[in-house]
Formats: structure tokens, sequence, C-alpha cells
């Protein structure tokens, strides 16, 4: 008998590194199609016409449905299977990129981006639980999820320096370039993944008005984020989205607590790991990755003068060592465990972004930008990494896909967040002290993100969560050993 919250043993793979690799190109397709606009936003926005606002939402409209969409994704994926939803929603994906490369007008292409974000929600909590159902818990997961990190995480910052080499060409070859993945990651997944087991079979149906109170509930609130940014915080759009994700969190908390299929297992909002895994993919968000992000694209261009091709490029030092971060972290968390990784991680991601802060009266590159970008894209990966290990760790094979699901839907959330507060911070026409401000800002919520992680995930060798323990001391069944490196480790066949 498995514990309730600890991860089962995986399901039967025709090849994991096979599977692996299929995985790692899919979650680089979303990293990349996430970031690889940014630098072509110019370019769209004088073919087509956009004003300034519409040119923000060509990028929020795939992050909006992106974050609206996860939580659902991922429980249908837990229902039909992941690797059915994975197939689906690299069709879909590919359809609608192909959409928005053909775009002639704005509407179009925000309808074209909107669908990628749904194809995405559903696509990233798919992958993640194929992830950990394919490779057993402890050692050997840690090292899939590190492999999987590090395509994913650098597809952020590569997004940046292909979006500007294909911006030379035309901007809609930022649109084309995920065609290849999607048709080649489709084709592959019948011959590399588990199909669905009998285990799958056991979760419960999709409660469909949770489902939309749900979905509701996180696109109104990532709205009013967005909406913040773009024309304020007291305007009465924003302050009505509010309202309106108010009204919809309180409906939904009614409907799950009452409700005998909730969409979000019990069990998870019982896992601390996991309830501190969201908490960290959100600070992790909303400073190292999003945030930085969108200050040094903003500072390249706008503050420097950087043309896209030169701003990509620019990036490439940032790629290489969040690779590198994620492949620290692949090695330290089975030495230092999740607790002690994740907080070195996130002070080393919090040293980067105050170094570029306090660099930016200088405005040379090899001086201002790189030695910050250098230690920040360390933290960057080694958080990445980190925080999806000790996350997911106690969460069973059936809610694998929405315990994925909600710590990206709280990244991105964060995400919105930080974005939303830096552009007060920024105002219409920032200089130098206003960046320092901004990057400074961002370390700090690092920091808060090194202190969650030493307090949230407490001592190691404690992976197992505490209302694991109890289902399964009711159960009267044995508990699972736990490794020295944190991560739980599956009874063996016999003991089950």
């Amino acid at each position: 008998m498995s514990l309730p919250n600890a991860p089962s043993a995986p399901t039967a793979s025709r090849s994991p590194v096979g599977g692996l690799i299929t995985l790692s190109a899919a979650q680089f397709l979303i990293a990349l199609d996430f970031s690889v606009i940014f630098v072509a936003l110019p370019d769209v926005g004088s073919d087509l016409s956009l004003s300034g606002s519409a040119m923000q939402w060509v990028v929020s409209a795939y992050s909006v449905f992106f974050a609206g969409f996860l939580i659902v994704g991922g429980r249908v994926g837990d229902r039909v299977g992941a690797r059915k939803l994975f197939m689906a929603a690299l069709v879909i994906f590919g359809v609608a990129s192909l959409l928005g490369g053909l775009a002639a007008n704005a509407a179009l292409l925000l309808i074209a981006r909107g669908a990628q974000g749904v194809a995405a929600a559903c696509l990233q909590p798919s992958i993640l639980a194929l992830v950990n159902t394919t490779f057993p818990a402890g050692r050997e997961r840690t090292r899939a999820l590190a492999v999987w990190g590090t395509v994913g995480a650098s597809g952020l910052a590569a997004g940046v320096v292909i979006g500007g080499l294909l911006t030379t060409l035309s901007w809609r070859w930022t649109f084309f370039v995920n065609l290849p993945f999607a048709v080649l990651c489709s084709l592959a997944a019948p011959r590399f993944l588990p199909g669905k087991t009998a285990q799958d079979g056991r979760s419960t149906a999709l409660n469909v008005l949770n489902a939309v109170l749900c979905t509701a509930l996180v696109l109104v609130s990532v709205l009013g984020l967005t909406l913040a940014a773009d024309i304020g915080w007291t305007e009465p759009l924003t302050l009505g989205s509010f309202l309106a994700g108010v009204v919809l969190l309180v409906l939904f908390a009614l409907r799950e607590r009452g409700s005998a299929r909730p969409l979000v297992d019990p069990a998870l909002r019982r896992t601390r790991s996991l309830v501190m895994g969201c908490g960290a993919s959100a600070l992790y968000m909303a400073s190292v990755a999003g945030v930085e992000f969108y200050l040094v694209t903003l500072l390249l261009q706008d503050g420097r003068g950087f043309e896209p091709l030169a701003a990509g490029m620019a990036f490439l030092p940032l790629a290489a060592c969040i690779t590198f971060g994620n492949m620290i972290a692949g090695k330290l968390v089975p030495v230092l465990g999740v607790r002690r990784c994740l907080t070195l991680a996130f002070v080393v991601g919090a040293a980067g972004l105050v170094l570029l802060g306090l660099s930016t009266g200088q405005h040379g590159y090899l001086v201002g930008m790189l030695p910050g970008l250098i230690v920040s894209g360390l933290g960057h990966g080694m958080i990445y990494t980190s925080m999806f290990v000790g996350g997911t760790r106690d969460v069973d094979d059936r809610n694998q896909g929405v315990a994925g699901a909600l710590m990206t839907t709280t990244q991105y959330a964060g995400g919105a967040f930080g974005v939303a507060a830096l552009v007060l911070v920024l105002g219409t026409d920032p200089g130098d002290g206003a960046f320092r401000t901004g990057f400074l800002l961002a370390g700090g919520i690092a920091v808060a993100g090194a202190v969650l992680g030493w307090v949230g995930f407490g001592a190691e060798g404690s992976a197992v969560s505490e209302a694991g323990r109890e289902a399964e001391a009711a159960d009267g069944g044995p508990t699972d050993d736990v490794s020295a490196d944190g991560v739980a480790a599956p009874a063996a066949a016999g003991e089950r």
C-alpha cells in the first residue's frame, strides 16, 4: 500500500530517455513561446498598426489564458490521461501558432495568442505529470526534473535570443518556429510516453461547475493585475476585476468545501510541500524570472538603445547560466536536500538582482549588466529545478497534473503581480534610478523566497507530509522510507 500523499511507483514507460527528450522539448516550446515575442513586439506593432495597449496584450493574452486554464487542464489530464491531453494540446498549439503567423490584423493575432495560452495550460501540467510518473521518486526523478528544468528554463532566455534572430527576417517567424516542435513532439509521444493506466481510471470525474468557477477566478485575477499594469490600479475596470475575483474566490471555496468531487483534491491542500512549492513558484516568477526578463528587456531596448538582435544576443550569457544553474541543482538537491538548495538558489538570484541594480549607473554592457546576469542566471536555474522537486515530491501519481498546474498558476500570477508593481516603480519614462529601484525590489522578493525555502520546507528527511502520515496510519499500512536527500522513496513492490 502506498502513501496517499507520497509518489507511487512509475507507470510503465516505453523509453524513459526518449520520453524525457520529448517532454523537455515540449517544455522548451512553452517557455520559448512566452519570451520569443518580446523583442518582436516593436515590429509587430509597426506592421499591424497596434496601439501601445494592444501590443501589451499580445504578451498578456497568452499569460492570462495560460494561468486561467492551468488547474482545469491539470484535472482533465489526470482524468483522461496525460499523454492524450499532451498530444491534443500540441495540435491546438501548432494550429494557433500557424494562425498567429498568418494574422493580418490585431484581432486574429490576439485570438491566436489566447489559443496558444489555453493549449499551453493543457500542455504544462501533462508534461510534469508524465515526468513524475515515468521516473521513480528519489535520485532518478530529481535527475529527470533537472534535465527537464534545464531545457525548459533555458527556453525563457533562448526565446529572447531566437526572437531577435527571427525578427531580422520577419516577426511572423516567431510564431512559425513553434510548428516543428509541436509536430515532432506529437509524433514522438505515442512511441516514448506511457499511456493511461488503471490508476488514472480511479480519478474522480471533472466537476464542471467548479472548473468554470476556478477558471473564471484565475482569469479575472490575472486580468486585474494585467490591467493594473496597463491602465492603473484605481481604474474602474481594474477594481471591477479584483472585486469579481473576490466574489468568485468565495463561491469557488464554498463549492470546493461542500463538493463530493472537488477540483483540487483535499489531500493536495494538506500537502505542506506543495503549498510551499506554490509560494516559492510565485516568488520565483515575481523576481528572478518574469520580472528580471521584463526589466532587462526594457533596459536594453529603451534605456540603452539596443536593436532587437543585439538585445537577444545580450541574453545569451543569461541563457547559458540558467542551463548551468539547473545542472547544479540536479547535483545539489540529492546532497543538500530541497530546503538548503532552494534557499541557496534564491540567495544567489537575489545577489544577481542587487548587482544589476547597483550597476545601472554603468552604461557599458560588460561592466553594467554581464556580472549581474551571470549571477542571477545561476540562481534562476537552481530555483526552477529545486522548487519543482520539492513541490511535487509528496503528491501521488493521480494528482500530479493538478499539482503541477497549481505551481505553474501561482508562478504566472506572481509574475503578473510583479510586473504590475514594477510599472508603478518605473513610471512612464524610467531612468537609471527607476531601474535601480526595480532591480532592488525584485531582489527583495527573492530574499523573501529564500526565507520561504528555509522555513517552509522544514528539516530535511521529512518529505512525507503530515497529512499523508496520518492517512497512512489510519489505514494501518507501512510508511515509505525517506532517502537522505529528503525525497520520498517508494516502498518496494513486494511491500505494497
